[in-house]
């Protein structure tokens, strides 16, 4: 597992490293940082009808749809991919080298999470998919990452469980309510649709404070 972590963040520094790679830096316009601390970057990314990103570099990661999305993928030396996606979809993706055109009719918007780093590992006793599979839900998992998609109605209150230090990206508004183990119970937060929250390690029993029902999708990091 540490090889790969260390491998992971080689990828980036290299694709930081090359002139004309860094997103962020020669694609201020359509790539913006929404977080970044030593584990993560997250990137949102958006296009217009018909626009197009030049050439540029991501690390490995995961990609949340935020909206119904058709764009082209062509990376460097391989085959476009134009399949297209929908709102609340993931996509599990490699180091890669490629550009991003918009062939929709409407803009399209995605939530980027590059990983740079592994935290340390986490003990999880209560697993969230185990102890709560009805608003829990796996999308997908590799050696880096476990994807997990969110739901509660509105008032509804999980159980006491386990994560993994996670980023968290919000596909509709959001009220949550943190109670503890030790009894004590959080203010209520709220997060907007679209926006993306880095978490630590913790154990908690979130319960929606919420009017509505939210959808959020959780991208837990594997540690070291």
């Amino acid at each position: 597992m540490k090889s790969l972590w260390i491998s992971v963040a080689a990828a980036f520094l290299l694709a930081s490293a090359v002139a004309g790679q860094d997103p962020v830096m020669v694609d201020a316009a359509h790539h913006s940082v929404v977080l970044e601390n030593e584990y993560v970057r997250v990137l949102r990314i958006t296009l217009g009808p018909g626009e197009k990103t030049p050439l540029h570099a991501h690390p490995a990661g995961v990609a949340v749809f935020l909206n119904d999305v058709h764009n082209r993928v062509s990376p460097a030396g391989a085959e476009p991919d134009e399949t297209p996606r929908k709102k609340g979809e993931v996509a599990l993706i490699g180091a890669s080298r490629h550009t991003v055109e918009n062939r929709g009719a409407s803009p399209s918007a995605v939530m980027l999470v590059e990983l740079k780093g592994a935290p340390a590992a986490a003990h999880v006793e209560r697993d969230a998919l185990q102890v709560d599979a009805s608003h829990y839900t796996l999308l997908g998992e590799n050696d880096l990452v476990r994807v997990i998609r969110i739901r509660y109605g509105a008032g509804e209150r999980s159980v006491m469980h386990d994560h993994p230090a996670a980023v968290a990206v919000f596909l509709t508004p959001g009220e949550f309510r943190m109670h503890m183990p030790d009894g004590t119970s959080g203010e209520p937060t709220a997060a907007e649709a679209g926006t993306a929250i880095f978490a630590p390690a913790e154990t908690h029993e979130p319960e929606n404070v919420g009017s509505t029902a939210t959808e959020l999708v959780l991208v837990e990091l594997k540690g070291r």
